[in-house]
């Protein structure tokens, strides 16, 4: 719990809980605790490497050849557990990392306890506590409307209706919806699993599943070989058996036990057990690296999308610019404003409004009590100048649906002259009265502050040349607000609507500050073929000065739209959006609606923001981004957060998610090759009824050079080219030629050479020799087919094939590891076999190669021809 609140909040006589009643509710379950966490349990993670389907079928392999007795060949059982114990200890490191970033963007909330306004975290509001809701905040707790000071909220994450909603006292708020402006008190009635809280906070959890091209391939692999590796192995042992004399030979000498090792050789070599242990370590790594940078993913499995998002919706405000606003100047509208009809004074003369009087009413109206950034921002620069303020009969707040305020202010007698009076010092303060007011009267006169187009759109008026100086300011990158006057009172603050005889006055302009790494990261977008899109609720040509200045569209003038003027119906709204930069006076509603037509044409969309409107946007996008100043509601939606705001992390964001899924694929590739060739072997294997024509530790040995310890580093590798939908197609493309090179080679080896070297292969020492040479070649084209996928190869990647090839030739004369994995280096006329087995190898590798494109075409044209879609 905080200290006592720096805001200064309204006087109010409720005292709120004390601390010893909050306790007690504490203490009886009745707090607004909810279990919510940005990752995964230890236990769940541990569960999740340790209890797999491929774990299970390997350690029931490895029991069996450990049964044999033969223990070397059941290494690969300990590989496995290494690796897991590997992911295990990175996605703790990650939960760590995750955890500890995800303190820096939780939000507290005041409560009234004691007589004070207390901050306290969204876990210790009690039953019963009396709650400030303000503007920008998500409600934590359902409650009771005790007062309130014109809050609005926004419950469009509750009913789907985006338009604001007026409550009063008495009223029900609910927890999920998001107060858009003024403020309320609330007397809590619901808290934790019995309000919304739970719900959202259940749809904004980490490791939510998502249906992704990257897992939705890995399953249907590990489907497949589900049903693959069990029938095969009994297979396998059943015809191993026969090639040792049958099951009585077998049992009577004992051959049984080179029988289930020959069969397990062959299930090991089709279990891509690295696959699945690899797209976690990368998303997990993937997340480390990016909370090093400030950045906070959410939910892991949104590291794909990173890598496929092809279409960027920016907000202008807190992502191109710093969200820092300053307060320029008020411009008079020329000679308009004394168009306005005088008010009779005391002396029955008239007087006409005057800039004193708009800029009084200019700070009454963005003197709200949570006031947005513009408004604090006039304030700031209106007290400077010595303003006050003044008296307000009643109040319509700011809000982003509306785009306006309004404030009723009574009609005062003079003040004696000019309200300008010197205080100490010398410096000059304006009295709350205006100078042009006049006698007592019945009613109240209004003025309206807001976005210019909206304001002059609801007046009877022609006002063209108003919205031309608009225009020529807002061309130079200003903010622009337009200050109207009507002589009539706001009737009704509940349903508020602008008087259409209200007159222009004044010109309000403020400038925004631009971030210095904007035009940088927008160009990085532009570069990697991202289409970047300003989606602003200001001015769209404000926006679009600002998208000229940061060279949103390079070269090019970027092209900008109000989006009043945007069509409803969605295709047609994708029609458009194809010749449009900047959007302008955007509706939350619209930039949901935006992001649903870039769906339509297959665009992978990424929302940024930081304001409340922008939350049905972030949730509706398939990557929702949020800033980490963004409002609660903003960030739970969010699957990114950028904790310290920084625009210029997206790249970065982007670029790993590109890495993980463009390496993800090179390693899936790798791992599937294996699992083809062992399935193809074994199938092999079981038709002509041949001894397994390799060992489980060669398959451990070649694996681990050739697969494992490069995949791992192959897959952290930088890699920014962006991800396109087709994951399974590819990797089974690009894994079948080789896969069946592999299993050519190796077959026809195990087929041919005996009879060519006069080799009995019921005999252990030919055998061996057999085994050997079929060690040889599978380690080469191990190698052909890593360096395959490591291309290009005249990097650092022609160094790593090098090395582990070289690492797997050296290897076979160190005699501890010769003897270990059953490594037999060929000599004499054994050597020559070898050498034309291998030169035969490699030219099957080469046409398999060659034939697999004009297969593909082949195929792919008969399958079109008879209605199939591929």
């Amino acid at each position: 719990m905080s200290a006592t609140a720096a805001v200064e909040m309204p006087e109010i006589s409720e005292t709120g809980l004390t601390v010893k009643e909050v306790s007690q509710r504490i203490e009886s379950g009745q707090s607004n605790a909810v279990k919510t966490s940005t990752s995964r349990s230890v236990k769940d993670i541990v569960r999740a490497n340790v209890f797999t389907l491929f774990n299970g079928i390997i350690f029931v392999a490895m029991v069996m050849v450990l049964v044999t007795g033969s223990w070397r060949d059941a290494v690969f059982g300990f590989v496995i557990i290494i690796n897991t114990g590997i992911g295990i200890f990175t996605e703790l490191k990650a939960k760590r990392t995750l955890d500890k970033l995800s303190i820096l963007v939780a939000s507290d909330f005041l409560v009234r306890r004691d007589g004070k306004d207390i901050e306290v975290p969204h876990n210790e509001i009690v039953l019963g506590d009396l709650l400030w809701i303000r503007s920008g905040e998500q409600v934590p707790a359902d409650g009771q409307i005790i007062q309130t000071w014109g809050l609005e909220l926004d419950e469009s994450m509750l009913t789907g209706e985006s338009r604001t909603v007026r409550h009063k006292v008495g009223e029900q708020v609910y927890s999920g919806a998001t107060a858009v402006s003024g403020m309320a008190l609330v007397k809590v009635n619901a808290v934790g699993s019995h309000s919304y809280a739970a719900t959202l906070t259940a749809q904004a959890k980490v490791y939510k599943k998502t249906v992704s091209d990257l897992n939705k391939g890995i399953n249907t692999i590990l489907k497949f070989m589900t049903f693959l590796v069990v029938p095969l192995c009994i297979l396998l042992i059943l015809s191993q058996i026969h090639t040792v004399g049958g099951w009585d030979a077998a049992l009577s000498t004992g051959e049984w036990r080179q029988a289930v090792v020959s069969a397990v050789a062959g299930v090991v070599g089709m279990i891509p057990e690295g696959l699945v242990l690899l797209t976690s370590l990368n998303f997990a790594v993937a997340a480390m690296r990016l909370a090093r940078h400030n950045t906070l993913v959410q939910e892991l499995e949104s590291v794909e999308t990173l890598a496929r998002v092809d279409a960027l919706n920016l907000d202008k405000t807190g992502t191109i610019t710093d969200g820092g606003i300053a307060f320029n100047q008020l411009i008079m509208l020329g000679s308009r404003w004394r168009e306005l009809p005088a008010q009779p004074t005391e002396g029955g003369s008239f007087e006409t409004l005057t800039e004193q009087a708009a800029t009084q009413a200019l700070y009454d109206c963005c003197n709200e009590e949570q006031p947005n950034g513009t408004g604090q921002a006039v304030l700031a620069g209106l007290k400077a100048q010595g303003y006050k303020p003044g008296q307000v009969e009643s109040r319509v707040p700011f809000s982003s649906a509306r785009k306006w305020s309004a404030v009723v202010k009574p009609i005062l007698p003079p003040a004696g002259g000019d309200s300008r009076s010197e205080s100490e010092g010398g410096r000059t303060e304006i009295t709350p009265s205006h100078l042009a007011m006049t006698a007592p009267a019945s009613g109240g006169e209004t003025w309206y502050m807001g976005a210019p187009e909206v304001i002059i759109s609801a007046l009877g008026g022609d006002y063209s040349d108003v919205l031309q100086q608009v225009n020529d300011y807002a061309n130079d990158g200003n903010r622009v607000l337009l200050v109207a006057h009507s002589t009539a009172s706001l009737a009704d603050t509940d349903n508020p609507q602008i008087d259409p005889q209200a007159k222009p006055v004044a010109l309000v302009l403020c400038s925004e500050k631009i971030r210095e790494d904007a035009e940088q990261t927008l160009a990085w977008f532009r570069e990697q073929g991202v289409r970047c899109r300003v989606i602003s609720g200001d001015n769209p040509v404000t926006v679009g000065a600002i998208a000229r200045k940061v060279r949103l569209t390079g070269e090019h003038e970027p092209r900008f739209m109000d989006a009043r003027e945007l069509p409803e119906d969605v295709n047609e709204l994708a029609r458009v959006l194809e010749n449009v930069d900047v959007l302008g006076r955007v509706l939350p509603n619209q930039k949901k609606a935006i992001v649903q037509a870039l769906h339509t044409q297959n665009h992978v969309v990424a929302m940024t923001g930081d304001g409340v409107n922008d939350a049905l946007a972030i949730k509706e996008a398939d990557l929702g981004i949020a800033m980490g100043n963004a409002a609660p509601a903003t960030k739970a939606v969010a699957q990114v957060v950028l904790v310290d705001s920084k625009f210029s992390h997206l790249p970065d964001v982007v670029a790993r998610g590109r890495q993980v899924m463009a390496n993800m694929e090179r390693v899936a590739s790798l791992f599937l090759v294996k699992t083809v060739y062992s399935a193809l072997i074994s199938l092999g294997v079981v038709l002509t009824q041949i001894p397994y024509p390799y060992l489980p530790r060669h398959i451990t040995y070649i694996g681990a050079l050739t697969i494992g310890m490069p995949a791992f580093i192959l897959a952290l590798a930088p890699n920014t080219r962006r991800y396109i939908p087709g994951f399974l197609k590819r990797v089974v493309t690009f894994a079948l030629p080789g896969g069946i090179a592999t299993a050519l080679s190796v077959l026809l080896t195990a087929w041919f050479l005996p009879g060519i070297m006069g080799w009995d292969v019921t005999k252990n020492v030919d055998l061996s020799a057999l085994r050997a040479t079929s060690a040889i070649i599978l380690f080469l084209m191990g190698v052909f087919v890593l360096a395959r996928v490591a291309q290009p190869l005249n990097s650092w990647r022609g160094i790593l094939v090098a090395a582990f090839a070289a690492a797997g030739v050296i290897g076979a004369f160190i005699p501890f590891v010769a003897n270990f994995f059953a490594l037999i280096l060929p000599t004499g006329t054994t050597l020559v076999a070898t050498l034309i087995a291998l030169g035969g190898s490699a030219l099957i590798f080469v046409i398999c190669l060659w034939l697999a494109p004009l297969v593909g075409k082949v195929s792919g044209k008969l399958l079109r021809q008879h209605g199939f879609n591929i």
